[in-house]
């Protein structure tokens, strides 16, 4: 399976699971509460999804010493 599909299938069902909370599709009968959390929820997972990424980041070292060749270079 490719990265893609991945992250397709986890946001297709993320996305499912929140319009079952907002709208009630299933005739679940939930306290207005779990609705007020689900709202913004998709902004809460780009924020925690964004400092994952940062916080996991890699660098590259070849491209590091590679740029530092060039600013050498143009000196």
């Amino acid at each position: 399976m490719t990265k893609l599909v991945e992250w397709v299938f986890g946001i297709s069902v993320i996305s499912a699971a929140l319009a079952l909370v907002t709208f009630d599709l299933l005739d679940m009968r939930l306290k207005e509460a779990y609705r007020e959390v689900a709202g913004p929820m998709p902004l809460y997972l780009l924020l925690v999804f964004g400092c994952y990424e940062v916080a996991t980041f890699n660098g590259c070292e070849e491209a590091s010493k590679e740029l530092q060749a060039q600013i050498k270079e143009a000196k």
